[in-house]
């Protein structure tokens, strides 16, 4: 008896060797819906220079805040802005600085 599934079987060589899940099946899986990681060094940027998680990234990503301001098309005193702790940046800019760093948006909320 075959079974309808969500699940999508890749084979390699006639052979099984992928699964394809639906995101919301593979998040029951894993376990993973509500995590949210950040590597060792942007966790240190924060604890130990009091860095905001979108600096600590740049920083991470080795960029200037010139460099970072110039790819988001704003200014290097704008960017600083943006940085400071404390400061409250729109969800569109928050979408513009993940999509240059290559992080979630969740991963820069402080």
């Amino acid at each position: 008896m075959i079974a309808h599934t969500d699940i999508q079987i890749i084979e390699l060589d006639g052979k099984p060797a992928f699964a394809v899940v639906p995101y919301d099946r593979w998040l029951e899986i894993s376990g993973n819906d509500d995590n949210v990681f950040y590597p060792h060094e942007v966790v240190g940027y924060q604890l130990k220079q009091g860095l905001t998680l979108i600096a600590a990234w740049r920083k991470y990503k080795k960029l200037s805040q010139q460099e970072l301001a110039d790819r988001l098309g704003i200014s290097q005193p704008a960017m600083a802005q943006i940085e400071k702790p404390g400061a409250k940046p729109q969800e569109k800019t928050l979408l513009k600085i993940a999509a240059v760093l290559g992080v979630s948006v969740e991963q820069l909320r402080d």
